[in-house]
C-alpha cells in the first residue's frame, strides 16, 4: 500500500524558513521520481520541485534559489527547505511519487499525500 504523509507546514513571518517532510511507504519511497506541489484554493496545483533516486533534481523558476529537495532513500523520506519564504508561497503543499523512468513536474503524479498548509504573513 502507497502512503505518502507530509509534516512540517505551519505559520511563518516572510523571510523565515520553514522545512517539510514526507514519510512514504517503503514501495512509495524506492520510487524514481518524487515530488513536491503546491496548491491555492481556486488556482491549478503547481509543481515546485522533483528528484530522482540518483539525486537529480529540478525547481519552478519561482523557487530556484529558495528552496531545496532532498531525500532519504533508506528512510523513505522526502524533504523540502524552504528558506526566504514569501507570501506568494502561502498553499497547500503536497508530497507526490511518479512511477515509471521519466521525471517530470508537468507529467502526471500517481500518488499524492494529503498536503501540509504553509503560511507566510507579509
Amino acid at each position: 500500500q502507497v502512503q505518502l504523509v507530509e509534516s512540517g507546514g505551519g505559520s511563518v513571518q516572510s523571510g523565515g524558513s520553514l522545512r517539510l517532510s514526507c514519510a512514504a511507504s517503503a514501495y512509495a519511497g524506492s520510487s524514481y521520481c518524487m515530488g513536491w506541489f503546491r496548491q491555492v484554493p481556486g488556482k491549478e496545483r503547481e509543481g515546485v520541485a522533483y528528484i530522482t533516486t540518483y539525486g537529480t533534481t529540478n525547481y519552478a523558476d519561482s523557487v530556484k534559489g529558495r528552496f531545496t529537495i532532498s531525500r532519504d532513500n533508506a528512510q523513505n523520506t522526502l524533504y523540502l527547505q524552504m528558506n526566504a519564504l514569501k507570501a506568494e508561497d502561502t498553499a497547500m503543499y503536497y508530497c507526490a511519487v511518479k512511477t515509471g523512468s521519466q521525471c517530470s513536474l508537468a507529467a502526471p503524479f500517481d500518488y499524492w499525500g494529503q498536503g501540509t498548509q504553509v503560511t507566510v504573513s507579509s
